[in-house]
Parts: C-alpha cells; sequence; structure tokens
C-alpha cells in the first residue's frame, strides 16, 4: 500500500534510569555515525524509555544491543503541523473523529515547522485519514 512509505521505523531504548545513561547511548551512537533526528525520554519505576528516530535505524539497534540495552522497533508517523495555536488540535481531530487512538507523541519545531511524531494505534488509516483531511504526512526516506 501506499501508505508504507510514510512509516518510520522508530527505535526505543529500555535502561535503568541513572547518571549518565543518556550519554552512554548517544557517545555509542556518535562512535557509530548514527544521527539522531528527534527523540523522547519517558520514566516509569525506576527505569526509561528512549524514543529515537535515527538516520539507521538498525545500526542502532545494533550497536546498543551489543551494548546490553534492551532495544526494539515500533512504527511511527510524522506530520507537519502549523506551528501555531490550534495545530495540534487539527490532529488529533482527525484521527480522534476517525477513532484511531493516539499511543504516545512528541513533537520538534524547527525553521521548516512544526512536526508532530505519533505512535497511534491504526497506522495506515491514520496516515489516509490525515492525507484525505488534506494534512501532511512526512515520507519516512526524510528520516534515513
Amino acid at each position: 500500500m501506499a501508505e508504507k512509505k510514510y512509516i518510520i521505523k522508530q527505535i526505543s531504548i529500555f535502561s535503568e534510569n541513572k547518571p549518565g545513561r543518556l550519554a552512554s547511548i548517544a557517545h555509542a551512537l556518535e562512535e557509530a555515525g548514527i544521527n539522531i533526528l528527534a527523540f523522547s525520554i519517558a520514566e516509569a519505576n525506576g527505569f526509561g524509555v528512549v524514543r529515537a528516530l535515527v538516520n539507521r535505524p538498525d545500526a542502532a539497534h545494533e550497536t546498543l544491543t551489543s551494548m546490553g540495552f534492551m532495544v526494539s522497533f515500533t512504527d511511527v508517523i510524522a506530520v507537519r503541523m502549523r506551528d501555531e495555536p490550534g495545530g495540534l488540535f487539527e490532529i488529533a481531530r482527525i484521527l480522534g473523529e476517525a477513532g484511531i487512538n493516539i499511543e504516545y507523541s512528541y513533537a520538534y519545531s524547527g525553521k521548516e515547522g512544526a512536526v508532530l511524531i505519533l505512535r497511534i494505534d491504526r497506522v495506515e488509516e491514520g496516515v489516509r485519514q490525515i492525507l484525505q483531511a488534506g494534512g501532511e504526512v512526512l515520507i519516512s526516506d526524510l528520516f534515513q
């Protein structure tokens, strides 16, 4: 399906939440020549989950698992949104009205505008709904 070109392979790294762990992850990726394009950190019960979009997800997985980190892949999408009041509402409304659940998200904003990274329960249907509503979903090649 055409929607597949929009699916981005995100890495999730599970680690003890203690000083130096993020530095260790970031340094290992730097040494492997892997660029971190976006990331978020969540904490629960003394453990952290670093979710990241990197330019070489398979190499990042190999690098980090060889260091003993538990790493998994998750399919996410990146949606360009207006960088002004109501931008997030537009995307959330489209998905909510289609019955698509947002499991988590994170965003970044720069010169080219704001981008919302979304983990949703029905990825391909979510892409279809956003595109049909006139939204812009970024192709995964932009994150390689």
